[in-house]
């Protein structure tokens, strides 16, 4: 058995919510049950979470900024770490001093790409902050192994920055033990009673707070008669969207629950989960709802996309036209049923034990490599 390896790792915040810190919460924990010595470099670190973790605070400076900010989150791990020594440090923030950076969003230099002339000049050429950001990302991509989450963060990463090298794909997991079919069935009729929703109402689920990336647009026009939205988060200019299923016809059939602090609830009272997102790095929601065992319905643009077996264990739609098609195909109980199964199997080859065993084998291969610079093999 290999010895245990002294980690740092690097994240702004050491929170359960959100893509990228929920990401390096779930594996730094399950490194720490693995016998790992982890030390956090962060700013801020949820009440409950540090147990067990060395926590060396990173000071938070220039916050009015958001690329100052990272510049200083930056510098300030780049002197911390200069006082340490690790086996292994991972980034999941852009910093410097890493032998591993985790990639969680699409890069700035290939949205750029996306701009006309006109803009590319206003917002590129002439914006000191395009110019402080780009930097910062391409110091960021020279690092000796890249880690994107989905297979289109790795495309894009490719795409922006074509020296980069030892870019791999490791996607987020799913605890299967806290999503599961079982606590569905148990508490599926209770939850649909607390909710008001009629047996024979097929409900989509919608989990997200940026609704207009997430392509809530597309969805709240398509709920018809016989089905319930039910769109969980907190997202931006909620009367937009009433007002759109207002004009639609579906405001009696769109239901806006806000935030929670437990989203299994509503996952035990849905019948699909569906998340038709223009752009999406990978969308955790849906491989918890796979967890479940619930189909669901993605958009080919998520990253998560490239996990689904179109047709077996999940959809995968490309038009608006596709998706209205296949809500109204999943008011079949028994294809509900059957994709279900498929995809709580799939879910269950992609949990956070899993994330974690990528990055252990990752880590003893960065630790060796150090090993042998350092020895002059």
């Amino acid at each position: 058995m290999e010895k245990p390896l002294k980690i740092a790792v690097l994240v702004k915040r050491f929170i359960s919510s959100g893509g990228a810190e929920r990401y390096a919460l779930e594996v730094s924990r399950r490194l720490l049950q693995k016998g790992h010595e982890v030390t956090l470099y962060a700013r801020q670190v949820e009440a409950g979470q540090e147990t067990g973790l060395k926590w060396i605070r990173v000071p938070e400076r220039l916050r009015y900024s958001s690329v100052l900010s990272s510049v200083s989150f930056a510098l300030s791990t780049a002197r911390l770490l200069s006082q340490q020594s690790y086996d292994v440090v991972h980034s999941h923030e852009r910093a410097f001093s890493q032998d591993i950076l985790t990639v969680h969003t699409f890069s700035f230099r290939g949205n750029t790409e996306k701009y006309s002339l006109v803009k590319k000049i206003d917002r590129v050429y002439l914006s000191p902050r395009s110019a402080l950001y780009l930097w910062l990302e391409g110091k960021q991509m020279r690092t000796s192994r890249l880690v994107a989450v989905s297979d289109v963060i790795r495309d894009d990463i490719r795409r922006s920055y074509p020296g980069a090298e030892r870019v791999s794909v490791i996607t987020p997991g799913v605890d299967t033990e806290w999503f599961q079919p079982s606590c569905v069935l148990r508490k599926r009729e209770e939850e649909r009673a607390r909710q008001e929703i009629p047996a024979n109402e097929t409900v989509i689920l919608f989990v997200g707070s940026e609704f207009k990336r997430k392509g809530l647009d597309a969805l709240v026009p398509l709920i018809s008669p016989g089905m319930r939205l039910v769109v969980v988060g907190k997202g931006e200019k909620l009367g937009h969207y009433k007002s759109l299923a207002r004009r639609s016809g579906t405001l009696e059939r769109v239901y806006f629950e806000g935030h929670s602090h437990d989203i299994r609830p509503y996952y035990a009272a849905s019948d699909v989960v569906a998340l038709p997102s223009r752009s999406e790095a990978f969308g955790m929601s849906v491989l918890e709802g796979m967890a479940c065992g619930l189909p669901v319905v993605t958009s080919a643009n998520a990253g998560i996309a490239s996990l689904i077996h179109d047709g077996k264990d999940g959809f995968v739609f490309r038009s608006v036209e596709e998706l209205s098609k296949l809500l109204e195909l999943l008011s079949d109980p028994e294809l509900r049923r059957r994709i279900g199964i498929e995809a709580r199997k799939k879910a269950e080859r992609h949990s956070w034990d899993r994330t974690a065993e990528q990055y252990e084998e990752l880590y003893y291969r960065i630790a060796e490599q150090k090993k042998g610079v350092v020895s002059g093999r």
